[in-house]
């Protein structure tokens, strides 16, 4: 059963029509990854999808709940949108981490903040606060970062501030992980740590959509692979299929230019 259906979602900047009729479905522990040239909609669907823009048609759908239909403007409310956001943790190409806290706090924060809206919080605050840090320490080593806990993202390196922002989207237990370019923003020598975590990641069966540029990871790790050109997905099949047997044009044509660069 898909965890995930999106069903004909659209988006427009202006007259620009970013998205056009997006139809995909993702199953529980599934690994997608989405390919294609810089413009092609990638991240403006992984923005969609994490509410952080808007869709001007369509509906995605989560654990068989209707969490956005823009024909419903009931699901259109800001406080549902925050709730419903949770079903995603997104790993932006940045890190985005904030430089004031440290490592721990980092991958602890927006799970403390949730907690104190509980009516439970201020009776249980120490068990609580309590349980949310030892979760924190055991994503960080998960990450291979319990030796940082204390450390302030200025002090460790861009693969590993990376690897904080993978605990951090995993602190809230999300339904669907999502990654945009992870890897970047970052070297070659650094790339790889990350491209590890991911792939740990997978292997422990963690439902994960990932916009990425790294060809030979998406044809390793991922179960689907989606091929977006112009906002619209021209071709998905199994990696092994879209990489080595393509059936559209331009998917031949972008897979040929990645070849021989």
């Amino acid at each position: 059963m898909a965890i995930l259906e999106v069903n004909g979602i659209e988006k427009s900047f202006g007259n620009i029509k970013v998205l056009k009729n997006i139809d995909f479905s993702l199953e529980k522990g599934e690994v997608m990854a989405i390919i294609g040239s810089s413009g092609s909609g990638k991240t403006t669907l992984l923005r969609c999808l994490n509410f952080l823009e808007r869709p001007d048609k369509g509906r995605i759908i989560v654990n068989n709940e209707v969490i956005f239909d823009a024909m419903d403007p009931a699901t259109q409310k800001e406080s549902e949108l925050r709730r419903k956001r949770l079903h995603f943790g997104l790993v932006f190409q940045n890190f985005n981490l904030f430089p004031q806290y440290t490592v721990l706090r980092n991958v602890t924060l927006a799970a403390e903040l949730l907690a104190k809206k509980s009516p439970d919080f201020k009776q249980n605050k120490k068990e609580i606060i309590k349980k949310i840090y030892d979760r924190g320490k055991m994503l960080l080593s998960q990450v291979g970062l319990s030796d940082k806990l204390d450390c302030y993202p200025h002090m460790i390196s861009g693969g590993q501030q990376q690897r904080v922002a993978i605990a951090r989207a995993l602190a809230l237990e999300p339904d669907i992980l999502c990654f945009d370019e992870p890897t970047s923003a970052l070297d070659p020598e650094l790339t790889g740590e990350v491209l590890k975590v991911i792939k740990g990641l997978a292997e422990r069966r963690t439902t994960m959509i990932i916009v990425t540029h790294e060809m030979d990871f998406a044809r390793d790790v991922a179960d689907r692979v989606i091929f977006m050109d112009g906002g619209v997905i021209v071709e998905q099949d199994s990696p092994q299929e879209l990489f080595g047997n393509p059936k559209e044009e331009r998917t031949k044509q972008f897979l040929a230019g990645y070849k021989s660069i």
